[in-house]
């Protein structure tokens, strides 16, 4: 995920003062009822526990069971996208993920299982408003988005540089609809190796949330790169704890 907030004033502008049309939300992205439930069961019961080894979870508490929330996680290969619900779904949750995804990942069968999932594609080169206001639709109706920070995947296991594009948008939604009380999880996965394959490890460490109303002080901005510069030092903690899956200490639990 790359940065996908308008880069103009202009652009920001038009954004903030644009109400939110629910029309635009359900046309653009959905969960299908019968999909989302057999995807989560293949992957909680099949996929994941097969495919990896150990599967150690910390700080599942911290996911709240309603509200407004954006999972903030680290990148480390394409298999995050389904350990991450492994660990914080529906199953655990009891709520569906959104996920903002480029708009390459909605393209042929991929995109249409994507889609169904309930995700949905931002062009990170000309993000269009429509998809900026859709996503603030769904903070507002209080769903669960994942939207990974560092803006690429990264197989060193150090957290790089976050874009501020989740803060942005964070700030923007809660200063148009206030009252939401959005909160940012971040969210540390690491693997026992850099491509993982068949028995690989996986440690998925869940921090406690940034509440998004403790950084609004009327500049944009400013308050942006305060909330990125904190997620980037949580982020980095998690990421800390990640290191200990190399010497295997950690106990594993069941796959159920």
């Amino acid at each position: 995920m790359m940065e996908f907030y308008p880069a103009s004033t202009q652009s920001q502008s038009q954004f903030t003062n644009t109400s939110v049309n629910p029309k635009v939300a359900s046309s653009t992205s959905r969960v299908s009822p019968w999909l989302t439930p057999l995807a989560y069961s293949l992957g909680h019961n099949v996929v994941i526990p097969s495919f990896f080894g150990k599967i150690d979870i910390i700080g599942q508490e911290n996911i709240p069971k309603n509200g407004p929330i954006i999972l903030a996680p680290t990148h480390r290969s394409r298999w995050d996208s389904l350990v991450l619900p492994y660990a914080t779904g529906r199953y655990v949750s009891g709520r569906d993920m959104r996920f903002m995804v480029t708009i390459n990942e909605c393209q042929g069968l991929q995109g249409w299982f994507v889609k169904r999932m309930g995700g949905f594609p931002v062009d990170p080169q000309r993000p269009a408003i429509a998809t900026l206001r859709h996503t603030v639709e769904l903070m507002v109706e209080g769903e669960m988005l994942v939207i990974y920070p560092e803006g690429g995947i990264f197989r060193d296991g150090k957290v790089h540089t976050l874009k501020s594009g989740i803060s942005r948008l964070a700030l923007t939604a809660e200063s148009i609809h206030p009252g939401l009380e959005i909160k940012i999880i971040p969210v540390g996965i690491n693997y026992s190796q850099p491509y993982p394959n068949w028995g690989t490890d996986v440690n998925i460490h869940i921090g406690e949330h940034i509440k998004v109303t403790d950084y609004i002080n009327g500049g944009l901005k400013k308050d942006a790169k305060r909330l990125t510069a904190d997620l980037t030092i949580k982020l980095q903690k998690l990421s800390h704890q990640e290191s200990k899956i190399t010497s295997h200490t950690f106990a594993e639990i069941p796959n159920s």
